[in-house]
């Protein structure tokens, strides 16, 4: 599993840098960011643009105010 902390990567590179991640993943694998907010807006966009996204297998669970683990699971072929 991959565990990405993006909130040291200034906002305007967080959207990019994940997408290349998840991109490097083989498939069933996940890729885990660490975020200081929900990742609402990152899922419906993987949801929208990612076909390899499992949209179902997606977590995230708060663990501190500023401190948001979510769960992107790459799919099968």
């Amino acid at each position: 599993m991959t565990r990405l902390d993006v909130r040291d990567i200034p906002p305007v590179n967080r959207h990019p840098t994940i997408h290349e991640e998840f991109e490097a993943l083989e498939p069933g694998e996940t890729l885990t960011i660490v975020n200081d907010h929900e990742p609402k807006p990152l899922f419906y966009e993987f949801q929208a643009e990612v076909e390899r996204f499992d949209a179902d297998g997606y977590e995230v669970e708060q663990i501190a105010p500023d401190e948001f683990v979510a769960r992107f699971p790459k799919r099968e072929a």
